[in-house]
């Protein structure tokens, strides 16, 4: 069992720069110790879209009676994402670009340090259980959500995905699904996965923008992980 933190947030949409966060979740594994669990839910400061609600199920009206002012919240989750990793434990996040990134301009909006300033270097090491399963197993047809992959590692079902807590939990399940499946990945100590999986995201974004070009469409995928 690898040590790690596993870190999700739900937000008011997918735009990184102009999105906020609504409710974000960490949870603390080390060998030999109960799992430690954090969950926060933030008034945004703005109206929560109707279609972001659908997803996440917290609406403008929770958030702003029950939610924490987000400069207070978003210290905390980066003073806790910080500790963790200054204890060695590596940071796993589906899609961990997408969390880490809007978490990232949270940060920076209500002028608090980021966690690379914080550490003083990169943030990392970080697992994604999307990246690596692009990477174990490129050419295999169909989706790829946190519920596709929960299906193929045969991770239980959930009623409660896009709860933060729930999807941190089944994310962490994936992985350590895909460990046994792929002893390469679990033999790979964390910072050395870490590379592995830059060195497979810019594979696959240069595929999928190759493939977005030949389509007429903008090849604007990110090959920077994460």
């Amino acid at each position: 069992m690898r040590n790690l933190v596993g870190f999700d947030t739900e937000t008011t949409g997918v735009q990184v720069a102009a999105d906020r966060i609504v409710t974000a979740a960490l949870v603390k594994r080390i060998a030999g110790a109960p799992p430690e669990t954090y969950t926060w839910l933030i008034d945004p400061g703005v109206e929560i879209p109707p279609q972001a609600t659908a997803v996440h199920g917290i609406t403008t009206e929770k958030a702003r009676a029950e939610g924490r002012r987000p400069a207070e919240a978003l210290e905390e989750i980066a003073a806790e994402l910080v500790a963790c990793l200054a204890q060695g434990l590596a940071v796993l996040a589906f899609n961990a670009a997408y969390d880490l990134r809007i978490l990232k301009s949270e940060l920076a909006r209500y002028e608090l340090m980021s966690l690379e300033d914080r550490l003083g270097a990169p943030v990392g090491p970080v697992i994604d259980p999307l990246v690596i399963d692009r990477g174990v197993d490129r050419y295999r047809r169909g989706k790829r959500k946190l519920a596709d992959l929960m299906a193929v590692y045969g991770v239980r079902d959930s009623l409660n995905l896009h709860d933060a807590l729930e999807d941190v939990r089944q994310s962490i399940a994936v992985f350590d699904a895909i460990e046994q499946r792929h002893q390469s990945v679990k033999a790979m100590e964390s910072a050395g996965l870490h590379s592995w999986q830059q060195a497979k995201h810019r594979e696959w974004a240069r595929h999928f923008n190759d493939y977005l070009a030949s389509r007429g469409r903008p090849a604007d995928v990110d090959p920077t992980w994460p």
